[in-house]
């Protein structure tokens, strides 16, 4: 979707929670006409050694996978939002969605590539544990079938923004996750900068 922010610096992190958080959970509304929108988490991705180290951000993700499984999906509601209200989310429909978005000068070096849901099996998704110091989670990571397709927006700029639905509560025949990888780019020019980007977490309550 075309969005514009009024953050100029992601490394300002006072800039990203108290502008850019307000300005996606706006956003998503617009988009999806839920009726409440929760913003549980964010992440900086960046390929530059030197940025990750100054400003403690992540590398992209180089596996095919899709954020949450059936348990761990009921398990994140139940962990970031309040307990009466996590069992109104969880007694109705809700999803999991990301937003996503390139700040740097390019993506086209480490893109993010997402499968078309209605040609990903159920038994292309396999759950892997990730176990924390606090807590264990889990995901699926998304094993090769020859029907697959997938697909990244090339070039995406940063007036851009990419919505991605992890999970959807709904069992009516919908795709109710999203396969999604980072992945080096054959394609991209040699002087292509490093990729800097943005993810926010978000959940959707549709009444």
């Amino acid at each position: 979707m075309k969005h514009r922010t009024s953050v100029a610096d992601f490394y300002d992190q006072a800039a990203v929670e108290q502008v850019y958080l307000v300005e996606i959970a706006d956003l998503l509304r617009r988009a999806t006409g839920a009726a409440e929108v929760y913003v549980f988490d964010h992440t900086l991705r960046v390929e530059d050694e030197a940025k990750r180290r100054t400003h403690g951000t992540r590398l992209p993700v180089s596996v095919a996978h899709n954020d949450y499984t059936e348990a761990s999906a009921l398990q994140r509601v139940r962990e970031v939002l309040a307990p009466e209200t996590a069992e109104r989310f969880l007694a109705g429909r809700f999803a999991i969605v990301n937003v996503w978005r390139s700040f740097g000068a390019s993506p086209e070096r480490f893109p993010l590539a997402v499968a078309d849901g209605r040609t990903v099996l159920q038994t292309d998704y396999v759950t892997i544990d990730l176990v924390y110091p606090d807590r264990t989670g889990e995901v699926y990571y998304t094993a090769h079938s020859s029907g697959q397709r997938w697909f990244y927006f090339s070039p995406m700029q940063p007036n851009e923004a990419m919505l991605f639905k992890c999970f959807d509560s709904a069992c009516d025949g919908r795709t109710r996750y999203t396969a999604h990888t980072g992945f080096a780019n054959p394609h991209a020019p040699t002087d292509t900068p490093p990729r800097e980007s943005i993810e926010v977490r978000t959940l959707l309550y549709f009444a």
